[in-house]
């Protein structure tokens, strides 16, 4: 968590998820989304808005960490492609979105708060987080590959 803990704002108060890396400047995290196992967030630990309110190096710093999980991603959990958002409209603090999308999601190929566009397939679900275990894994790897340790 950030030194500067602003109560309003969930990210700063919690976690925001199952924290799978803890870095000085920022977290990976596996959100709980039951429609998106996978969803993972990076999570700046600085109260900030904006990610030009970083210095360039922080910000080089947080990309990538998120090409890192989207690398982790592909590879374990093979999405036919990866959303990447930094929306922060409800939340004003900076994160990053990192979705696998499949083909045969609720919302594919519109964004993941639209409309869905069909029911869930449970089968498909419950594969995907039968793949969780790996996506740990492999998000710690390619951290640790990106030499984004501690």
């Amino acid at each position: 968590m950030s030194a500067s803990v602003v109560p309003a704002c969930e990210l700063c108060a919690g976690d925001g998820g199952e924290v799978l890396w803890q870095h000085p400047a920022f977290r990976v995290v596996l959100v709980d989304e039951a429609d998106y196992p996978g969803f993972c967030r990076v999570i700046c630990h600085a109260h900030v808005k904006e990610m030009t309110d970083l210095a360039p190096a922080q910000r080089t710093l947080l990309a990538n960490a998120v090409w890192a999980v989207e690398a982790a991603q592909r590879e374990v959990m093979q999405p036919e492609k990866v959303n990447l958002a930094t929306l922060g409209n409800m939340t004003p603090h900076v994160h990053w979105h990192v979705i696998p999308r499949f083909t045969d999601d609720r919302h594919f190929p519109s964004p993941v708060w639209a409309e869905p566009r069909r029911a869930a397939d449970e089968a498909s679900l419950a594969a995907r987080r039968a793949l969780l275990p790996q996506l740990r894994e492999a998000v710690r790897r390619h951290l640790d590959a990106a030499g984004l340790a501690a």
